[in-house]
């Protein structure tokens, strides 16, 4: 290990990431013993540490226990309670670990921009997570940006130059479940779509369409039906999905709740699930699990975004009490294909 020299100034995580070969939120990772960093990367980390001398900021982490380092978790009322559900369970167990104090604040329907901002420096928050459809007003970004608050977007629309975004592949996975419904033989598959407020659900309807329009299928606007992720619009969508007169042999829907709201429906009209109609979902909140039959759906990893979030925030705080600047980063987890008992071949007519 190098001698300390009181002239020079200490080495930073920047110059640890350097030394190691990795990213700054690499290093940061591997120095605070946090998942998701190769044992290769984990090493590099370590002997660069012990090279150049360097120590944890000890008041960083201290400061960032305090009123200063508090981090707000926003939703709004368009939120779904099992995503958000999600969202909070990831954070609360995250937090603590990472000497930060969590809010959770919820922005009031119809509020502006500026009203929340106000309300978020009010409680003295350094940062905030902002999941959708909050994570693409770009109005709450900009006015939150003046303020000096940390931000990191949850699955955003698009990744700014300089933004802190955690997401996954949404149209990606949607089109490897639209591709097993294919595989299975359906040819008929309805689509209820999600918040159009949430880009997301735009991300997953083009998913759909590009697996149909890749395997050859035909586009049929009938079996494109609106939603708004409530499993109250779930049974809207699927009573007029399953009474067209050729009603689709599998209906995807854009979250678990519109899903089980599918099945609810189709046993209401004694429509057997999965031997006369395949149902699948997306997101793999734990609802996907509970219903009967059991949901085949994308697992979204929502708690390891928030976790990723936390993260992301506490990275910040610390590297501008390093001097290392702040950090620019986009992290992007995967999915599953989660396989359960809603969906089958479809049934011979």
């Amino acid at each position: 290990m190098q001698k300390s020299d009181p002239k020079k100034k200490p080495p930073t995580i920047k110059e640890v990431a350097a030394r190691a070969g990795v990213s700054i939120m690499t290093a940061s990772r591997a120095i605070n013993g946090k998942a998701l960093v190769s044992a290769k990367a984990q090493r590099a980390v370590e002997l660069a540490v012990k090279e150049l001398g360097y120590i944890p900021n000890a008041s960083a982490r201290a400061l960032a226990g305090s009123a200063q380092h508090r981090v707000a978790l926003l939703h709004s009322n368009s939120t779904t309670s099992a995503y958000l559900g999600e969202l909070l369970l990831g954070a609360l167990s995250e937090a603590p670990q990472r000497h930060l104090h969590l809010v959770v604040e919820q922005c009031a329907p119809g509020a502006f921009a500026q009203e929340i901002v106000d309300q978020v420096a009010h409680g003295h928050v350094a940062g905030v997570i902002l999941p959708p459809p909050l994570c693409d007003w770009a109005e709450l970004i900009e006015g939150l940006r003046a303020r000096d608050i940390a931000i990191v977007a949850i699955a955003p629309d698009h990744d700014g130059p300089d933004m802190l975004t955690v997401g996954t592949d949404d149209r990606h996975a949607a089109y490897d479940l639209t591709r097993h419904l294919i595989e299975l033989g359906h040819q008929r598959i309805g689509f209820i779509e999600g918040n159009p407020r949430h880009r997301s659900s735009a991300r997953r309807l083009q998913g759909f369409r590009d697996a149909l329009i890749h395997h050859g299928l035909e586009l049929d606007a009938q079996l494109i039906v609106p939603g708004d992720y409530s499993y109250r619009s779930g049974l809207d969508a699927a009573e007029q999905l399953m009474g067209l007169e050729a009603r689709p042999t599998a209906i995807f829907a854009c979250n678990d709740d519109m899903a089980a709201a599918a099945i609810t429906v189709a046993h209401q009209r004694k429509i057997n699930v999965p031997a006369e109609i395949s149902i699948c979902g997306f997101d793999d909140t734990p609802l996907a699990a509970a219903i009967w039959p059991a949901l085949t759906t994308i697992r979204q990893p929502i708690r390891d975004m928030s976790r990723e979030a936390i993260g992301l925030l506490a990275m910040r705080f610390r590297n501008r009490e390093d001097g290392a600047g702040d950090i620019i980063g986009k992290v992007k987890l995967d999915y599953q294909l989660i396989r359960r008992q809603s969906d089958a071949v479809p049934a011979r007519h």
